[in-house]
Protein backbone atom coordinates (compact mmCIF):
# COMPACT_ATOMS: atom_id res chain seq x y z
CA UNK A 1 0.00 0.00 0.00
CA UNK A 2 1.28 3.56 -1.12
CA UNK A 3 2.39 5.71 1.80
CA UNK A 4 -0.33 8.71 0.72
CA UNK A 5 -3.55 6.21 0.77
CA UNK A 6 -2.23 4.79 4.10
CA UNK A 7 -2.18 8.40 5.54
CA UNK A 8 -5.58 9.11 4.22
CA UNK A 9 -6.82 5.81 5.54
CA UNK A 10 -5.43 6.48 8.80
CA UNK A 11 -6.85 9.92 8.97
CA UNK A 12 -10.37 8.50 7.79
CA UNK A 13 -10.49 5.78 10.61
CA UNK A 14 -9.31 8.73 13.02
CA UNK A 15 -12.48 10.80 11.93
CA UNK A 16 -14.71 8.08 12.29
CA UNK A 17 -12.75 7.02 15.59
CA UNK A 18 -13.57 10.27 16.94
CA UNK A 19 -16.88 10.83 15.83
CA UNK A 20 -18.08 7.77 17.33
CA UNK A 21 -16.62 8.68 20.48
CA UNK A 22 -19.30 11.25 21.93
CA UNK A 23 -21.64 8.95 23.50
CA UNK A 24 -24.06 11.03 20.96
CA UNK A 25 -27.71 9.23 20.42
CA UNK A 26 -29.15 11.93 17.82
CA UNK A 27 -25.69 14.12 17.02
CA UNK A 28 -25.85 15.23 13.31
CA UNK A 29 -22.80 12.68 12.63
CA UNK A 30 -21.87 14.54 9.37
CA UNK A 31 -21.18 17.29 11.11
CA UNK A 32 -19.29 15.82 13.61
CA UNK A 33 -16.80 14.59 10.88
CA UNK A 34 -16.73 17.70 9.13
CA UNK A 35 -15.52 19.67 12.50
CA UNK A 36 -13.00 16.80 13.15
CA UNK A 37 -11.84 16.70 9.49
CA UNK A 38 -10.96 20.47 10.73
CA UNK A 39 -9.07 20.11 13.63
CA UNK A 40 -5.84 19.77 12.85
CA UNK A 41 -5.73 22.58 10.41
CA UNK A 42 -7.62 24.74 13.03
CA UNK A 43 -4.61 23.59 15.69
CA UNK A 44 -1.84 24.09 12.65
CA UNK A 45 -3.64 27.90 11.92
CA UNK A 46 -3.33 28.57 16.32
CA UNK A 47 -0.12 28.04 16.21
CA UNK A 48 0.35 30.81 13.57
CA UNK A 49 -1.87 33.15 14.86
CA UNK A 50 -0.26 32.75 18.63
CA UNK A 51 3.36 32.65 17.46
CA UNK A 52 2.45 36.47 16.51
CA UNK A 53 2.50 39.23 18.87
CA UNK A 54 -0.53 41.10 19.08
CA UNK A 55 -0.84 42.87 21.92
CA UNK A 56 -3.28 45.70 22.37
CA UNK A 57 -0.69 48.67 21.39
CA UNK A 58 1.10 46.50 19.15
CA UNK A 59 0.66 47.61 15.18
CA UNK A 60 2.55 45.38 13.54
CA UNK A 61 1.56 42.46 14.76
CA UNK A 62 -2.19 43.23 15.05
CA UNK A 63 -1.76 44.17 10.98
CA UNK A 64 -0.43 40.69 10.55
CA UNK A 65 -3.06 39.00 12.86
CA UNK A 66 -5.73 40.99 11.07
CA UNK A 67 -4.61 40.23 7.50
CA UNK A 68 -4.82 36.53 8.33
CA UNK A 69 -8.44 36.49 9.55
CA UNK A 70 -9.79 38.85 6.71
CA UNK A 71 -8.24 35.95 3.95
CA UNK A 72 -10.26 33.13 6.02
CA UNK A 73 -13.31 35.68 5.70
CA UNK A 74 -13.20 35.93 2.09
CA UNK A 75 -12.24 32.32 1.55
CA UNK A 76 -15.71 31.60 2.96
CA UNK A 77 -16.87 33.74 0.59
CA UNK A 78 -17.51 36.98 3.26
CA UNK A 79 -17.22 40.64 1.88
CA UNK A 80 -14.55 41.95 4.44
CA UNK A 81 -14.25 45.77 5.21
CA UNK A 82 -11.33 46.89 7.49
CA UNK A 83 -12.32 49.56 9.31
CA UNK A 84 -9.74 52.12 11.63
CA UNK A 85 -10.85 51.86 15.41
CA UNK A 86 -8.99 54.78 16.76
CA UNK A 87 -7.32 55.19 19.12
CA UNK A 88 -6.69 51.83 18.72
CA UNK A 89 -3.42 50.58 17.30
CA UNK A 90 -5.19 47.80 14.96
CA UNK A 91 -8.19 47.47 12.42
CA UNK A 92 -11.96 45.91 12.69
CA UNK A 93 -12.41 43.08 10.80
CA UNK A 94 -16.20 42.99 9.56
CA UNK A 95 -16.98 40.41 7.32
CA UNK A 96 -20.38 39.83 6.26
CA UNK A 97 -22.47 37.30 4.30
CA UNK A 98 -25.81 37.27 2.77
CA UNK A 99 -28.21 34.44 3.22
CA UNK A 100 -31.83 33.88 1.91
CA UNK A 101 -33.59 33.70 5.50
CA UNK A 102 -35.18 36.64 7.98
CA UNK A 103 -32.55 36.94 10.82
CA UNK A 104 -29.63 38.86 10.99
CA UNK A 105 -26.61 36.63 13.05
CA UNK A 106 -23.50 38.27 14.07
CA UNK A 107 -20.43 36.40 15.78
CA UNK A 108 -17.44 38.89 17.10
CA UNK A 109 -14.80 38.48 19.08
CA UNK A 110 -11.45 40.07 19.63
CA UNK A 111 -8.11 39.42 18.54
CA UNK A 112 -5.73 41.29 20.02
CA UNK A 113 -4.25 39.84 23.73
CA UNK A 114 -2.47 40.99 26.99
CA UNK A 115 0.83 40.07 26.22
CA UNK A 116 3.86 42.77 25.27
CA UNK A 117 6.34 42.18 22.20
CA UNK A 118 8.43 39.63 22.59
CA UNK A 119 5.82 37.63 24.29
CA UNK A 120 5.51 34.90 21.57
CA UNK A 121 9.20 34.56 20.90
CA UNK A 122 9.83 33.86 24.56
CA UNK A 123 6.87 31.53 24.99
CA UNK A 124 6.15 30.22 20.85
CA UNK A 125 2.89 28.10 20.72
CA UNK A 126 3.05 24.40 22.47
CA UNK A 127 1.32 21.05 22.76
CA UNK A 128 1.35 18.90 25.51
CA UNK A 129 -1.16 16.12 25.72
CA UNK A 130 -4.45 17.82 25.38
CA UNK A 131 -3.43 21.17 25.80
CA UNK A 132 -2.34 24.39 23.36
CA UNK A 133 -0.18 27.10 25.05
CA UNK A 134 0.62 30.22 24.07
CA UNK A 135 0.25 33.73 24.47
CA UNK A 136 -3.61 34.05 23.39
CA UNK A 137 -3.64 30.76 22.78
CA UNK A 138 -7.60 31.00 24.29
CA UNK A 139 -8.00 34.03 25.00
CA UNK A 140 -9.12 34.71 22.21
CA UNK A 141 -7.44 33.41 18.98
CA UNK A 142 -8.89 30.28 19.50
CA UNK A 143 -12.34 31.86 19.98
CA UNK A 144 -11.08 33.47 16.31
CA UNK A 145 -10.59 30.82 14.47
CA UNK A 146 -13.45 28.65 16.06
CA UNK A 147 -15.62 31.15 14.16
CA UNK A 148 -13.85 31.14 10.72
CA UNK A 149 -13.91 27.33 10.38
CA UNK A 150 -17.64 27.39 11.59
CA UNK A 151 -18.54 29.35 8.61
CA UNK A 152 -16.55 26.95 6.62
CA UNK A 153 -18.39 24.63 7.71
CA UNK A 154 -21.74 25.80 7.23
CA UNK A 155 -20.90 26.84 3.60
CA UNK A 156 -19.99 23.34 3.26
CA UNK A 157 -23.55 22.28 4.44
CA UNK A 158 -25.31 24.59 2.27
CA UNK A 159 -26.75 27.20 5.05
CA UNK A 160 -27.91 29.98 4.22
CA UNK A 161 -31.10 30.38 6.68
CA UNK A 162 -30.07 34.01 7.95
CA UNK A 163 -30.74 37.46 6.26
CA UNK A 164 -26.86 38.61 6.84
CA UNK A 165 -24.39 36.89 8.82
CA UNK A 166 -21.95 39.21 10.40
CA UNK A 167 -18.85 39.18 11.58
CA UNK A 168 -16.47 41.40 14.09
CA UNK A 169 -12.48 40.91 14.70
CA UNK A 170 -11.99 44.08 16.99
CA UNK A 171 -8.14 44.67 18.16
CA UNK A 172 -8.86 46.10 21.12
CA UNK A 173 -11.08 44.75 23.86
CA UNK A 174 -8.46 44.24 26.48
CA UNK A 175 -7.98 47.76 26.66
CA UNK A 176 -11.90 48.06 26.94
CA UNK A 177 -12.73 48.18 23.27
CA UNK A 178 -12.43 52.40 22.88
CA UNK A 179 -11.83 52.06 19.56
CA UNK A 180 -14.37 49.35 18.31
CA UNK A 181 -17.31 50.04 20.94
CA UNK A 182 -19.15 52.39 18.99
CA UNK A 183 -19.30 49.72 15.89
CA UNK A 184 -20.26 46.80 17.87
CA UNK A 185 -22.87 48.49 19.47
CA UNK A 186 -23.96 50.12 16.12
CA UNK A 187 -23.69 46.83 14.62
CA UNK A 188 -25.41 44.66 17.40
CA UNK A 189 -28.51 47.03 16.99
CA UNK A 190 -29.47 45.35 13.67
CA UNK A 191 -28.98 42.00 14.63
CA UNK A 192 -31.31 39.25 16.02
CA UNK A 193 -28.74 37.35 17.88
CA UNK A 194 -24.93 38.16 18.99
CA UNK A 195 -22.46 35.21 20.05
CA UNK A 196 -19.06 36.23 21.63
CA UNK A 197 -16.41 34.01 21.51
CA UNK A 198 -14.91 34.51 24.36
CA UNK A 199 -12.78 31.33 25.90
CA UNK A 200 -15.30 29.50 29.26
CA UNK A 201 -13.08 27.79 31.71
CA UNK A 202 -15.45 24.58 31.14
CA UNK A 203 -18.36 23.26 29.14
CA UNK A 204 -20.36 26.53 30.29
CA UNK A 205 -21.41 29.58 28.28
CA UNK A 206 -22.35 32.85 30.23
CA UNK A 207 -25.56 34.55 30.14
CA UNK A 208 -24.24 37.65 32.22
CA UNK A 209 -21.04 39.52 33.11
CA UNK A 210 -20.16 42.31 35.32
CA UNK A 211 -19.25 45.88 33.82
CA UNK A 212 -16.15 47.84 34.42
CA UNK A 213 -15.70 50.73 36.12
CA UNK A 214 -12.70 52.63 36.92
CA UNK A 215 -12.20 54.88 40.19
CA UNK A 216 -9.74 57.68 39.88
CA UNK A 217 -7.89 59.45 42.76
CA UNK A 218 -6.11 62.38 42.85
CA UNK A 219 -4.55 64.72 45.89
CA UNK A 220 -2.84 68.18 45.57
CA UNK A 221 -0.33 69.05 48.68
CA UNK A 222 2.42 70.93 48.44
CA UNK A 223 6.45 70.44 47.90
CA UNK A 224 8.76 70.83 50.39
CA UNK A 225 12.15 69.43 51.95
CA UNK A 226 11.64 66.58 53.29
CA UNK A 227 14.63 67.00 56.07
CA UNK A 228 14.94 70.74 56.79
CA UNK A 229 11.27 71.75 56.63
CA UNK A 230 9.18 68.78 56.43
CA UNK A 231 6.06 71.04 58.03
CA UNK A 232 6.30 73.58 55.43
CA UNK A 233 5.07 70.86 53.29
CA UNK A 234 1.18 69.17 52.19
CA UNK A 235 2.21 65.89 51.88
CA UNK A 236 -0.07 64.51 49.55
CA UNK A 237 1.29 60.57 49.84
CA UNK A 238 -0.33 60.66 53.10
CA UNK A 239 -3.96 61.97 52.15
CA UNK A 240 -3.94 59.72 49.57
CA UNK A 241 -3.07 57.31 52.07
CA UNK A 242 -6.03 57.99 54.64
CA UNK A 243 -8.62 59.20 51.70
CA UNK A 244 -8.19 54.88 50.30
CA UNK A 245 -8.89 53.43 53.39
CA UNK A 246 -11.87 55.60 54.15
CA UNK A 247 -12.35 54.74 50.42
CA UNK A 248 -12.14 50.95 51.13
CA UNK A 249 -15.66 49.85 51.22
CA UNK A 250 -17.11 51.80 48.15
CA UNK A 251 -18.58 47.90 46.95
CA UNK A 252 -21.49 46.74 47.70
CA UNK A 253 -21.77 42.33 48.36
CA UNK A 254 -25.60 42.67 48.08
CA UNK A 255 -25.34 44.13 44.45
CA UNK A 256 -21.97 42.14 43.83
CA UNK A 257 -20.47 45.32 43.48
CA UNK A 258 -16.26 45.64 44.13
CA UNK A 259 -13.77 48.61 44.30
CA UNK A 260 -10.20 47.11 44.80
CA UNK A 261 -7.13 49.63 44.57
CA UNK A 262 -4.66 48.55 42.38
CA UNK A 263 -2.74 51.46 40.85
CA UNK A 264 -0.55 53.65 43.48
CA UNK A 265 1.66 56.82 42.40
CA UNK A 266 3.44 59.27 44.83
CA UNK A 267 6.69 61.15 44.59
CA UNK A 268 9.57 60.62 42.76
CA UNK A 269 12.58 61.51 45.44
CA UNK A 270 13.34 60.45 48.57
CA UNK A 271 14.11 63.69 49.99
CA UNK A 272 11.05 65.32 48.84
CA UNK A 273 7.41 65.75 50.43
CA UNK A 274 5.30 64.64 47.36
CA UNK A 275 3.17 67.55 46.20
CA UNK A 276 1.17 64.87 44.23
CA UNK A 277 -0.16 61.08 44.57
CA UNK A 278 -2.95 59.50 43.00
CA UNK A 279 -4.37 55.97 42.95
CA UNK A 280 -7.21 53.86 40.32
CA UNK A 281 -9.43 51.55 41.53
CA UNK A 282 -10.52 48.40 39.42
CA UNK A 283 -14.63 48.64 39.84
CA UNK A 284 -16.96 45.37 38.85
CA UNK A 285 -20.62 45.69 38.91
CA UNK A 286 -23.47 44.06 37.52
CA UNK A 287 -26.03 47.17 37.63
CA UNK A 288 -24.95 50.02 35.79
CA UNK A 289 -26.80 52.49 38.74
CA UNK A 290 -24.13 51.59 40.93
CA UNK A 291 -21.68 53.88 38.88
CA UNK A 292 -23.62 56.83 39.73
CA UNK A 293 -23.87 55.24 43.57
CA UNK A 294 -19.92 54.96 43.68
CA UNK A 295 -19.73 58.51 42.29
CA UNK A 296 -22.27 59.91 44.92
CA UNK A 297 -20.67 58.59 48.15
CA UNK A 298 -16.95 59.08 47.06
CA UNK A 299 -17.86 62.88 46.79
CA UNK A 300 -18.93 62.73 50.44
CA UNK A 301 -16.67 60.54 51.65
CA UNK A 302 -13.10 62.61 50.56
CA UNK A 303 -14.49 65.57 52.31
CA UNK A 304 -12.99 64.49 55.76
CA UNK A 305 -9.30 64.95 55.50
CA UNK A 306 -6.08 63.77 57.42
CA UNK A 307 -3.96 66.52 55.87
CA UNK A 308 -5.04 70.00 55.80
CA UNK A 309 -4.79 72.17 52.49
CA UNK A 310 -4.79 69.44 50.49
CA UNK A 311 -7.06 69.20 47.47
CA UNK A 312 -8.76 65.58 46.81
CA UNK A 313 -11.15 64.70 43.69
CA UNK A 314 -12.41 61.41 42.51
CA UNK A 315 -13.82 60.17 39.22
CA UNK A 316 -15.53 57.04 38.03
CA UNK A 317 -14.78 56.55 34.48
CA UNK A 318 -17.17 53.88 32.99
CA UNK A 319 -15.14 51.56 31.01
CA UNK A 320 -17.96 48.50 30.13
CA UNK A 321 -21.08 48.20 30.69
CA UNK A 322 -22.29 45.32 32.12
CA UNK A 323 -24.15 42.33 30.29
CA UNK A 324 -27.02 41.79 32.05
CA UNK A 325 -28.88 38.64 32.85
CA UNK A 326 -32.26 38.18 30.80
CA UNK A 327 -34.41 35.75 29.93
CA UNK A 328 -33.74 35.39 26.11
CA UNK A 329 -30.35 34.79 27.32
CA UNK A 330 -30.97 32.19 29.31
CA UNK A 331 -33.26 30.44 26.80
CA UNK A 332 -30.39 30.41 24.08
CA UNK A 333 -28.01 28.89 26.84
CA UNK A 334 -30.77 25.90 26.85
CA UNK A 335 -30.67 25.62 23.09
CA UNK A 336 -27.26 25.52 23.33
CA UNK A 337 -27.60 22.88 26.16
CA UNK A 338 -29.99 20.52 24.45
CA UNK A 339 -26.89 20.97 21.18
CA UNK A 340 -24.10 19.80 23.74
CA UNK A 341 -26.35 16.91 24.73
CA UNK A 342 -26.63 15.36 21.39
CA UNK A 343 -22.82 14.39 21.83
CA UNK A 344 -23.75 13.26 25.39
CA UNK A 345 -22.49 16.14 26.81
CA UNK A 346 -24.08 19.31 28.42
CA UNK A 347 -23.67 22.79 28.93
CA UNK A 348 -23.84 24.79 32.32
CA UNK A 349 -25.17 28.59 31.61
CA UNK A 350 -22.94 30.47 34.04
CA UNK A 351 -22.38 34.44 35.05
CA UNK A 352 -19.21 35.84 34.97
CA UNK A 353 -16.92 38.74 37.14
CA UNK A 354 -15.54 40.11 34.35
CA UNK A 355 -16.38 42.01 31.43
CA UNK A 356 -16.70 41.37 27.89
CA UNK A 357 -17.70 43.48 24.28
CA UNK A 358 -21.17 41.37 25.61
CA UNK A 359 -21.92 44.40 27.25
CA UNK A 360 -21.78 46.87 24.20
CA UNK A 361 -23.88 44.53 22.39
CA UNK A 362 -26.73 44.02 24.66
CA UNK A 363 -28.70 46.96 25.33
CA UNK A 364 -31.01 46.16 28.32
CA UNK A 365 -33.61 49.02 27.55
CA UNK A 366 -34.86 46.71 24.75
CA UNK A 367 -33.33 43.95 25.70
CA UNK A 368 -32.29 43.28 21.88
CA UNK A 369 -30.02 41.47 20.53
CA UNK A 370 -30.14 37.93 22.01
CA UNK A 371 -26.80 37.60 23.28
CA UNK A 372 -24.70 34.80 24.73
CA UNK A 373 -21.01 34.47 25.41
CA UNK A 374 -18.63 32.46 26.16
CA UNK A 375 -18.64 30.39 23.00
CA UNK A 376 -14.79 30.22 22.67
CA UNK A 377 -12.52 26.94 22.98
CA UNK A 378 -12.43 26.01 26.81
CA UNK A 379 -8.96 27.21 28.31
CA UNK A 380 -8.02 28.38 31.86
CA UNK A 381 -4.88 30.63 33.18
CA UNK A 382 -6.16 33.72 31.00
CA UNK A 383 -3.59 36.42 31.11
CA UNK A 384 -0.82 34.33 32.63
CA UNK A 385 2.36 33.44 30.73
CA UNK A 386 0.47 29.52 31.74
CA UNK A 387 -2.79 30.06 29.64
CA UNK A 388 -4.06 27.06 28.26
CA UNK A 389 -6.37 26.16 25.53
CA UNK A 390 -8.27 22.27 25.44
CA UNK A 391 -7.59 20.96 22.10
CA UNK A 392 -10.49 18.29 23.04
CA UNK A 393 -13.01 21.02 22.72
CA UNK A 394 -12.52 22.43 19.27
CA UNK A 395 -14.55 19.43 17.60
CA UNK A 396 -17.66 20.16 20.25
CA UNK A 397 -17.39 23.67 19.94
CA UNK A 398 -17.47 23.77 16.58
CA UNK A 399 -20.38 21.68 16.08
CA UNK A 400 -21.96 23.48 18.65
CA UNK A 401 -21.37 26.70 16.93
CA UNK A 402 -22.83 25.24 13.46
CA UNK A 403 -25.37 24.29 14.88
CA UNK A 404 -26.60 27.05 16.77
CA UNK A 405 -26.65 29.40 13.99
CA UNK A 406 -28.93 27.12 12.09
CA UNK A 407 -31.17 26.80 15.42
CA UNK A 408 -31.01 30.77 15.44
CA UNK A 409 -31.70 30.70 11.93
CA UNK A 410 -35.18 29.04 12.62
CA UNK A 411 -35.61 31.96 15.34
CA UNK A 412 -35.28 28.76 18.71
Amino acid sequence: MKKTHLMSLIAALACTTSAASFAQTNADNALLQAAQKRKDVLIKDLGTLVNIDSGTDDAKGLAQVEAILAQRLKEVGASVEIVAAPPAAGKMVIGKLQGSGSKNIMLMIHYDTVFGIGEATKRPFKITGNKAFGPGVADAKGGALLIVYALDIARERGFKDYKTLTVLFNPDEEKSSLGSRDMITKLSADQDYVLVFEPPEADVVTVATNGIAYVHLDVKGRASHAGSAPEAGRNAAVELSNQIIQLKDLGSQAKGTTVNWTVIQAGDRVNIIPEKASATADMRMSDVGEIQRVQADADKIIQKKLIPETEVKVKVENRRPPFSKNADSDHLAATADSIYKELGKSITPVSMRYGTDAGFAYNPKTGKPIVLDGMGIVGDRIHSSDEWADLDSVVPRLYLTVRMMEAMGKGK
